[in-house]
């Protein structure tokens, strides 16, 4: 094997071919490498919006795979300049070097399957990973990105375009610590408030995942669901969805791209079966 590389070698600088070798980094290997736009938008009445919030799993860290960029002209998105596209994965792009699959697309996918055919949907990714919730309330800039201001003007796109639907919320690892955790209730509160007062919407859904069950501080995360699903049982327009049976991506933070798929449909499935 050995001599034949070097003949090949040889070879090349003999003729002048030059040898070049695959350099793609893997998590980026079937990132799509063109942008869709639609031909048009449906009237505003059609065009339901989603906003997703939170830190990395919902951010994204999965595997792209080619199925995840397969666009359909009812599930939308939009660029870093803020065009509206037909959504491919990865829908976030704050952070270039880390991001990946999120549950996006998958809920926008399995979202519209169960609605009329005249309506569409658009998500609009707000979610910077590694970020508190005390950062999000104090609107800190975090990696570039001035959380709580990025999110207002997301939600500016969206009521000039369409009608606001729901939040995707998933968040919790970084306050998951003896000293954030006995305040985290409070501030998903104040959060969820803040929110509904930027849509303007006072009963606006919102979705919340808990975290993964594969973590090292497992007791820690655990009592981060548990307020998740305390929260949920005195606001009425707020739900959890489960992810205890998904699995990481080996790093024992983030879901794998299974588990981000399931994670979007489940997302779904939450908002139909509740709002």
């Amino acid at each position: 094997m050995l001599k034949f590389y070097s003949l090949l070698i040889l070879c090349s600088l003999l003729t002048g071919v030059t040898v070049l070798q695959d350099n793609t980094d893997p998590r980026t290997r079937h990132f799509p490498k063109k942008e869709v736009m639609p031909e048009s938008l449906p009237e505003k009445e059609n065009l339901w919006v989603f906003i997703m919030a939170g830190q990395s799993n919902m951010a994204g860290r999965g595997q792209v795979e080619p199925q995840d960029t397969v666009a359909t002209e009812r599930v939308l998105s939009i660029n870093k300049e803020g065009d509206i596209t037909l959504a491919k994965e990865p829908l976030h792009f704050y952070e270039p070097e880390l991001t990946g699959l999120d549950s996006g697309l998958s809920f926008g996918r399995e979202l519209t399957r169960h609605l009329p055919e005249s309506i569409s949907v658009l998500i609009l990714p707000t979610a910077v990973g590694g970020s508190s919730i005390s950062q999000w309330l104090n609107d800190e800039t975090f990696r570039d990105v001035r959380l709580l201001s990025n999110f207002r003007e997301k939600v500016a796109i969206g009521k000039e375009v369409g009608q606001i639907r729901g939040i995707l919320w998933h968040q919790g690892e970084s306050d998951a610590n003896p000293e954030d955790i006995p305040h985290y209730e409070e501030r998903l509160e104040q959060l969820f408030n803040r929110f509904r007062q930027i849509t303007g919407e006072a009963e606006l859904p919102i979705v919340a995942g808990e975290l993964g069950s594969f973590s090292t501080k497992p007791e820690e995360w655990e009592a981060i669901n548990e307020q998740l699903r305390r929260y949920a049982e005195q606001d009425l327009h707020m739900t959890v969805v489960p992810t205890g049976d998904l699995k990481d991506k080996g790093d024992r933070v983030h879901f794998d791209s299974e588990g981000q798929r399931t994670l979007g449909k489940r997302y779904a499935e939450a908002w139909l079966n509740n709002f």
